[in-house]
């Protein structure tokens, strides 16, 4: 693994082995602290897009590996001034150890990546969010004791989540369900690969249709337009019926688990009652994302 830009970049032995880490790690730090993996090491943490998750995981799963993680918003930058991204990616390179880069257009990253000449971790574009479905597979795991196997169900609009999680759980093994109006998709590329994946793979627009019988259950944000605005009205219509209720889940596997990227938008993609209700698995998960992170930086600059 040269770099983490999309779930497809691993193998199946590839992403085991991040959860492996991702797993010895957490259980060092329960136990006091993590060794300094990264002592010497500098992380450039460039964002384009607002972050809570995302920036302050990485900013302290950097510190605890001890290292130094540089948080920087790219619109102070150059680059917010018209410095061509060719330019920034080659300066970073030459100062940085490693870049994380949270950005609008898939595309900027992997041409960042090809010029860095350092690993470049995606943490979240319009296509992928890898680093966020490694979290998730990692709270499965945890609480399922396995993921082979498994019905994994998405509900929501085919953006970057779904792209993620159908090639995320399907290298893992699982089972896939992606439930999304036909307009929502995910991307062309992504079905391409899940056809691959045969009977494992299923698409629909019907979320009672598939959500039967899942194991776990995951939804993020739809409504991803200015309130108010006639896109935000578009998709609160759009997506009538996409909501995680609890009437809804009486389909799943009775012990069914729910799982939120967050920032949640309660009455909106998932119930109130819902999200309370499992409120233990999606704080789980999001404390995962600096496990995840922590091993993936691991693996990419102490090799391990």
């Amino acid at each position: 693994m040269k770099n983490l830009l999309k779930m497809s970049d691993l193998s199946p032995a590839e992403l085991t082995h991040i959860l492996d880490v991702a797993d010895q790690l957490k259980a060092q730090q329960k136990l006091g602290g993590t060794a300094p993996l990264l002592a010497g090491k500098t992380v450039a943490l460039m964002f384009s897009k607002a972050s809570t998750r995302t920036r302050t995981s990485f900013e302290v799963g950097v510190y605890q590996l001890g290292g130094l993680g540089n948080y920087m918003n790219t619109a102070e930058l150059q680059a917010g001034r018209g410095e061509p991204l060719k330019d920034t990616a080659r300066v970073l390179g030459r100062y940085y150890d490693c870049v994380v880069w949270r950005t609008y257009r898939q595309s900027d990253l992997e041409e960042f990546a090809e010029l860095a000449g350092v690993p470049v971790i995606n943490g979240l574009t319009d296509y992928a969010h890898p680093c966020q479905v490694l979290a998730d597979l990692m709270t499965i795991r945890e609480r399922r004791g396995s993921l082979a196997g498994r019905k994994l169900c998405f509900v929501g609009d085919g953006s970057s989540m779904a792209n993620s999680l159908i090639v995320g759980g399907l290298l893992a093994g699982m089972q896939v369900t992606c439930v999304c109006p036909q307009s929502y998709r995910p991307a062309a590329d992504v079905l391409m690969f899940a056809h691959k994946y045969g009977s494992a793979f299923h698409l629909t627009a019907d979320p009672a249709e598939g959500i039967q019988d899942a194991d776990v259950v995951a939804t993020a944000v739809w409504n991803t337009a200015q309130p108010g605005t006639s896109e935000s009205e578009q998709r609160l219509r759009d997506f009538v019926g996409f909501q995680l209720t609890s009437k809804l889940l009486e389909s799943a596997k009775p012990d069914v688990m729910v799982l939120h990227c967050l920032p949640a938008h309660r009455g909106e993609e998932i119930s109130s009652a819902v999200f309370e209700q499992h409120a233990p698995e999606i704080f789980d998960e999001a404390e995962n994302r600096l496990h995840v992170q922590k091993a993936v930086l691991a693996i990419l600059l102490a090799g391990k």
